[in-house]
């Protein structure tokens, strides 16, 4: 079979690879195989139509993926913009061949120089030549091309605020020193004075809103919220009052409540956290359910419920029957209520646990007054009185001096008595001798007595300690246990000194070959066995090449 076309194009399936396709993708959606997992590790559901799933051949990696299907992700080109005024290093001494005859700068000519027009340009004067700008690509998407607030500098708008700002300040500073220099008494006087300092700017506007008489208008007003006109009599609804908060601008969290700026109506409350009776504003669904709007809403779940049995019962093709059904529902389910209270109470009885206090004096408040000290102690008036339970308090039996359960044994996880430490219920209280037993009889104190009473072995003498050094190499290297069996100890002294015996061994040219054959050299005795530091240096001197798996390679592998 040919090979394909495009690398990601699949090749096409055997009947035989086709029918174990179809058998796992029904496994897979019984459950009985595990689903299949894309490139990122994350389970693709089985049951997603094949036409979903399978991706186009110019999105085709080769494995299965839905990546095909997801929005890719944004890339952020706010912030991507040109460095205004940027210079590239220092500027040029002498005018460049190519460069702008105005201002010689390489990176533009003549006609697009920004620079002042110069009488005589730089390629004739050689004098105050301008550094080369620093030409940028900004790779900009479709959107942030189109914008024109792109690379607008925030800055720039704050200064022009403080700008006009200190001008109304000023401004505001000259008319009180008009006033301040005023002798005369008049009132008339000072208010023309007022009036002459405030001079409309076409630049910077003018400050009459702020100083304007409002007690002169106060009667003049419209109510809040509404517009009358004298001479129509019509009353117009406004948008909103000028004064609230736009509902939109109370929450800038994109995630809280909806907005529908077709209907200027948010539902749901702009803050949770905040109590709906403390918020500013709860929602539009606050005010919809209050008032008789619940009312409403049972009225019509009545006639809904009403109809589902088969009366002939509509709220807004006959409002007044469903109100008369609804009021007399109501009524007899009351009375059934009742009904049916009253046959319980005659049945099982128990009315008097349904008369309870009035929940304004089981949580109401007293005139008992009383004041307590830092340390709890009461100062002024008298203290409440302690409830007392129906069971017997404080009485002592056996000659005991604690109640039953004051003491509890953390070792055994039992209770007992305080006083004797007695466990066993309705006891003879024992008093200090009862306790002294119990802790003689514990299993700690039983524990550390036999400890205590072991006396420590006595330390041996220096010279045994030597001899039996001695002994236990004596022992290592001429018993008959094997080389490298039990507890190995290895003077450092003798393996020196193998190893050099082992050096010179191996420079004398003596190998293996001649104890395989039999033949010992001349003059070689052997006067004990192999002991543990000549094997450790021998251990230690051997080359790697010796080893016969050194240079094994597996070719089967």
């Amino acid at each position: 079979m040919a090979s394909s076309a495009f690398p990601g194009e699949k090749s096409k399936l055997s009947r035989e690879e086709f029918r174990r396709q179809k058998d796992l993708d029904a496994a897979r959606k019984a459950g009985t195989a595990p689903a299949a997992l894309d490139e990122d590790g994350r389970p693709i559901n089985p049951h997603i139509p094949q036409y979903i799933s399978q991706a186009p051949w110019y999105l085709d990696t080769g494995a299965p993926s839905l990546n095909h299907q997801r929005r890719p992700e944004d890339v952020k080109e706010k912030d991507a913009w040109y460095d205004r005024g940027l210079k590239a290093g220092p500027a040029a001494k002498k005018y460049r061949k190519g460069a702008c005859e105005n201002c010689g700068a390489m990176t533009h000519k003549k006609q697009d120089c920004l620079e002042r027009p110069r009488k005589r340009g730089a390629k004739f004067t050689n004098k105050d030549i301008q550094a080369d700008e620093v030409i940028q690509q900004v790779a900009s998407g479709y959107d942030a091309k189109r914008d024109r607030w792109n690379g607008y500098d925030v800055a720039e708008h704050k200064r022009i605020y403080d700008e006009y700002a200190a001008v109304d300040a000023a401004r505001q500073k000259l008319r009180e020193e008009e006033i301040d220099n005023q002798t005369t008494t008049d009132l008339a006087a000072v208010r023309k004075v007022a009036k002459a300092g405030k001079v409309d700017d076409a630049d910077f506007g003018s400050s009459d809103e702020e100083d304007a008489d409002e007690d002169k208008y106060a009667d003049a007003a419209d109510a809040v919220g509404q517009k009358l006109d004298a001479k129509t009599r019509i009353t117009v609804r406004n948008l909103r009052i000028r004064e609230d908060t736009a509902k939109y601008l109370i929450n800038l969290d994109p995630e809280s409540a909806y907005y529908d700026p077709k209907t200027r109506s948010m539902r749901d409350a702009p803050d949770k956290n905040i109590p709906a009776e403390e918020a500013r504003f709860a929602g539009d669904n606050f005010h919809r359910f209050s008032g008789e709007a619940n009312d409403v809403q049972e009225l019509q779940l009545f006639a809904w419920q009403a109809a589902a049995r088969g009366n002939d019962v509509h709220l807004n093709a006959n409002p007044t029957q469903g109100e008369l059904l609804h009021h007399e529902f109501k009524q007899k389910k009351e009375e059934l209520r009742d009904t049916s209270k009253i046959s319980i109470l005659a049945k099982y009885g128990g009315a008097k646990y349904l008369q309870t206090a009035p929940k304004e004096l089981l949580q109401g408040q007293t005139e008992n007054y009383v004041e307590y000290s830092r340390a709890g102690q009461v100062i002024k008036g008298r203290e409440r009185a302690k409830a007392r339970s129906k069971y017997p308090e404080d009485v002592y039996i056996n000659n005991h001096t604690a109640v039953w359960g004051s003491w509890y044994d953390t070792s055994s996880g039992i209770w007992g008595y305080a006083c004797c430490r007695s466990a066993i219920h309705v006891s003879y209280c024992s008093g200090q001798a009862g306790i002294e037993a119990s802790q003689a009889s514990s299993a700690q104190n039983l524990l550390a007595s036999s400890s205590n009473a072991a006396p420590p072995p006595p330390e041996k003498p220096l010279a045994e300690t030597t001899r039996d050094a001695a002994s236990e190499r004596l022992e290592q290297n001429y018993s008959k246990k094997r080389v490298g069996e039990g507890d190995v100890r290895i003077d450092q002294d003798r393996l020196a000194r193998a190893l050099n015996e082992e050096k010179k061994r191996k420079a004398g040219g003596d190998d293996d070959d001649d104890d395989r054959s039999g033949k010992k050299r001349k003059g070689a005795v052997g006067s004990h066995d192999v002991t543990e530091e000549e094997m450790e240096a021998y251990r230690m001197s051997r080359r790697m090449t010796e080893d016969p798996m050194a240079n094994y390679v597996d070719e089967d592998l």
